[in-house]
């Protein structure tokens, strides 16, 4: 990981995460990522996943890698807190964040990209997030079906939560990409759509479509090879 490059696109960003081994690795296609980091479901005491099930919060990255830190938890949870009980600020900070982070990829000649949900699922088109941004990318994982009217620069891969098998069908027929996890080795085709490496970066908005975006199982994940929320173990 290029330290000196993170640290170039961090300078005078405080609330979004540019570090992400994964996010980083879209540098070498041309872009910069920085991402919003807040604590998923319940676990700041404030719900961020409408629609998450017990299998994919068992298996929540929260609980991976260097986010299974409590300095790095903390942070997220204070995160959560000030978007739920100080949003004035928390956008003031944001909006703030992603001006400066834009100039920082820009004077390093990489294309900016934001992607608001990390490890939450929030819909920030109500809060006219990427519609303030309208020359610059957004995009995001969600487990939530009904996400309808996105501005045009927010490109959305739908996600797989171990009991939502239906939705996944429905997303693929409407032409918008799923993503699955799975312990072994990927399959070549799932749900009759071909399986692509979604570990290779994180740059979703630029896969073929419709398609699955296969991810190799992760932290906790790699423990339970019984989950639900493992694509391994759903005969389709």
């Amino acid at each position: 990981m290029d330290t000196k490059l993170i640290n170039r696109l961090k300078r005078g960003v405080s609330l979004l995460t540019i570090g992400n081994p994964k996010i980083i690795k879209g540098t070498s296609r041309g872009y910069a990522t920085a991402g919003l980091s807040l604590a998923p479901a319940w676990e700041s005491g404030y719900n961020t996943c409408a629609n998450h099930s017990k299998e994919c919060s068992a298996a929540c990255l929260f609980w991976a890698g260097r986010g299974a830190m409590k300095k790095i938890q903390q942070a997220r949870i204070k995160r959560t807190k000030m978007f739920f009980e100080q949003r004035e600020a928390f956008f003031h900070l944001f909006h703030s964040d992603i001006y400066q982070f834009v100039a920082n990829a820009k004077a390093l000649d990489l294309e900016p990209v934001v992607r608001p949900n990390v490890l939450s699922d929030i819909r920030w088109e109500k809060y006219s997030v990427p519609q303030r941004w309208p020359m610059i990318g957004f995009y995001d994982y969600t487990k939530l079906p009904n996400r309808k009217g996105l501005p045009t620069n927010y490109k959305l891969t739908f996600s797989f939560s171990g009991n939502n098998l239906a939705d996944c069908r429905k997303a693929l027929a409407n032409g918008m990409n799923v993503a699955v996890p799975f312990l072994g080795e990927l399959p070549t085709t799932w749900l009759g759509h071909p399986v692509i490496d979604g570990d290779a970066d994180d740059l979703r908005f630029l896969d073929p479509n419709p398609c699955i975006v296969g991810l190799k199982a992760k932290g906790l994940l790699r423990k339970s090879p019984k989950s639900a929320f493992l694509g391994d173990n759903h005969n389709v």
